[in-house]
């Protein structure tokens, strides 16, 4: 990524994650995971506009992954069920209004994978169709773009903790219930019904009819603790299922250890069986080469290429020496060869080819 695209991503990520959050949560205020709802805050904000701001197609396709990438980190835990499903509903506006082509796909990071799994079977459970709809309908168009970050890695150190800024607003508090019914709003809940109850005595009314129920606060603990406990045993058995994993995980790589070793003793004893099979030299002899016991060693290769050389034809030069040499000339024949060139005894020896010897003894 080049300085102007960098800077142009540090300008407009503070106004645009700005519009995320008013846009977020506008949609937790509906307390609905409806996409009618969503849909009609997304017409009201017109939010489909924030690609026409961009003349350059590098600037086109850089707000776009900017985009993404900010819309990603309220896909993910920490945030609550709400704001996830509000960022799949922005990743399904935003990925059909862009203005790119070919279209920006939306980067998943592989980690990721099993709390987006979860995040679907949590609505699917819970009947939510519209967030399984919207997902559906993502995959089946092949939107999702599986990579090992969820952004392009950058080495300035201004940047690299731009997006660990967490709304608070936007989490999934698990003890959200027992910081609402905390002591002091019991004993105002108390002081209410009380109040309540002297004021229905005064009345000309019978004291079986009544708006609230009776013994209000006590009811609350009971659901407070009702609700801790489901908490816990819910959190126990995911602790378990954990630790099952990571036992089979200790397991399989038990198994592989132990294929590991077979195979290492299994070549160890091929290698020493292997130089069992060296036959030993005598003394006079060991200053040369170990001969293996082996099928098609060198010295066969050899012989072979001596006989190919014994039965070649003698070459051209071989050949005009040869002839040269061995023609006399005919005492009562006068007449002169005038190809025959005249040479010395010495240029006569010169022609000669040299006898190639062996080298090494066979």
């Amino acid at each position: 990524m080049t300085t102007a695209a960098v800077k142009f991503c540090d300008y407009f990520w503070v106004p645009f994650k700005s519009d995320c959050e008013e846009l977020l949560g506008r949609f937790q205020q509906t307390d609905s995971v409806r996409y009618e709802e969503f849909a009609a805050i997304w017409r009201d904000m017109d939010f489909s506009s924030v690609f026409y701001g961009m003349t350059t197609r590098l600037e086109k396709r850089t707000f776009t992954r900017l985009a993404f990438a900010t819309v990603y980190s309220y896909f993910l835990p920490p945030y609550s069920f709400q704001i996830r499903a509000g960022a799949l509903y922005m990743f399904y506006g935003l990925y059909h209004a862009q203005i790119p082509l070919p279209k920006e796909k939306i980067w998943i990071a592989l980690k990721d994978w099993v709390h987006i799994q979860n995040f679907v079977s949590e609505a699917l459970s819970c009947q939510h169709l519209d967030v399984v709809y919207v997902y559906r309908k993502l995959e089946s168009e092949k939107v999702f773009y599986y990579t090992a970050m969820p952004k392009q890695l950058t080495f300035d150190a201004k940047r690299r903790f731009l997006n660990k800024d967490v709304n608070e607003e936007f989490q999934d508090r698990s003890a959200r219930v027992a910081e609402l019914l905390n002591a002091d709003t019991l004993d105002e809940i108390a002081n209410v019904q009380n109040h309540y109850e002297k004021l229905k005595q005064g009345l000309p009314v019978t004291s079986s009819i009544s708006v609230t129920t009776v013994n209000l606060t006590s009811k609350l603990q009971e659901c407070i603790l009702e609700f801790q406990h489901w908490q816990e045993k819910r959190k126990a058995a995911k602790n378990k299922k954990n630790k099952g994993t990571t036992v089979k995980e200790e397991e399989g790589t038990q198994d592989t250890e132990f294929e590991c070793s077979m195979r290492a003793d299994l070549l160890a004893s091929i290698k020493s069986k292997s130089y069992s099979r060296t036959t030993k030299a005598s003394r006079s002899r060991r200053h040369r080469q170990v001969e293996m016991d082996t099928s098609g060693s060198g010295t066969d290769h050899a012989h072979e290429y001596l006989e190919t050389r014994k039965n070649r034809p003698p070459s051209l030069k071989a050949r005009t020496c040869k002839n040269i040499i061995t023609i006399k000339k005919d005492e009562n024949d006068d007449r002169t060869q005038h190809w025959l060139l005249s040479s010395r005894e010495e240029d006569r020896k010169a022609l000669k080819r040299p006898v190639q010897r062996n080298r090494f003894k066979l």
